[in-house]
């Protein structure tokens, strides 16, 4: 679950902040009110906001946005890693996304926000005030991967002047691009959807990965975490996958407790799915066999099924390796570039 923290100042602020905080079920929700609280009277806004900048994905600020401002400024770190940051006037009246408004998602919360307080959303970002394509609302809502942030402002300048954007996939696409977005032109600037981070057809160029490759993982008991971290890596690195890629780890089900395993999922942010050795042994596919696997858990392979299981019976994309006790195989699911 996503992890939101609502900062107020005034007792009237803090019953706004209840109000919003409860308009967001899909959040774990803190409540930080400084006046009303005395245990939070010395404590120091700076801190409050250099821990919430790092543990959060949502800042909620309910008061003046010079304070939102001055105390989160210290600590940004670039567009894809700051959280959302949205500051609420004491009354409720007006809801402001300040930070992090397409790919943290503050300006879409500003909007629910202000849909539930009867408030007006104040959403400041140009694409948005004049309805223009946003290639990282895009990649947000798409579940791909920005590697290069720096190059948003390139497509989303271009688009805003008025001008010609290029766009490549290595995916199908489905539906009517947007207003200025071409498949073939030739363009200064524009963006790239696919596993080829090297990819360079425009002058300024965005490459957005899609999050839809599975890590199917095998492992002796007890093989610990950097061993896993490594054979996962030279198998990505073979296949020519960029780890961005990744969403998921699978194995079976009688690795769903191996620490080495869950703490290297945990490291990456990725959910662990397992399956049964029935589940496994009904995917469908060829698969590398091992009669030793076979007889020690009942299926004849683990990782290439367990990718595949995971990537909804998607293509393999990198056959079983094995180094240093681990066995690694890639699966990705199906992806379709849709703009409609």
């Amino acid at each position: 679950m996503k992890h939101a923290k609502f900062v107020s100042f005034t007792a009237v602020g803090a019953r706004t902040a209840a109000k919003a905080a409860a308009l967001l079920p899909d959040f774990l929700c803190e409540r930080y009110a400084r006046t009303v609280d005395p245990s939070l009277a010395g404590t120091s806004l700076l801190r409050f906001a250099q821990q919430a900048m790092v543990d959060c994905d949502l800042i909620v600020f309910v008061g003046a946005a010079g304070i939102a401002v001055r105390a989160v400024a210290p600590y940004l770190a670039g567009k894809a890693y700051d959280p959302a940051v949205i500051v609420i006037d004491e009354a409720g009246r007006f809801v402001i996304p300040v930070l992090s408004g397409h790919l943290g998602g503050a300006n879409e919360l500003a909007e629910r926000l202000a849909d539930g307080l009867g408030a007006q959303a104040v959403v400041t970002t140009a694409t948005d005030g004049r309805d223009v394509f946003a290639v990282d609302n895009w990649a947000k809502d798409n579940g791909c991967a920005v590697l290069d942030p720096p190059h948003i402002k390139y497509v989303s300048g271009a688009l805003l002047r008025g001008e010609t954007v290029g766009v490549r996939s290595d995916f199908p696409v489905a539906g009517r691009l947007p207003a200025h977005i071409s498949l073939d032109a030739e363009a200064e600037s524009g963006f790239v959807i696919g596993f080829d981070t090297k990819a360079a057809p425009f002058a300024h160029t965005l490459h957005l990965v899609p999050r839809i490759v599975y890590a199917g993982i095998g492992c002796r008991r007890g093989t610990d975490a950097d061993k896993i971290e490594s054979a996962v890596r030279e198998a990505l690195a073979a296949a020519g996958v960029p780890r961005e890629a990744v969403c998921g780890a699978a194995s079976i089900d009688i690795k769903k407790d191996e620490p080495g395993l869950l703490l290297f999922c945990e490291t990456h942010g990725l959910a662990l799915t397992t399956f049964s050795a029935e589940t496994l042994r009904q995917a469908a596919g060829d698969f590398t066999p091992s009669a030793f696997v076979a007889e020690t858990v009942g299926v004849d392979n683990v990782c290439e099924r367990a990718a595949v299981c995971a990537a909804g019976g998607g293509r393999l994309l990198w056959r079983k390796t094995a180094r240093d006790g681990v066995t690694v195989a890639l699966a990705a699911r199906d992806f379709r570039v849709t703009f409609a």
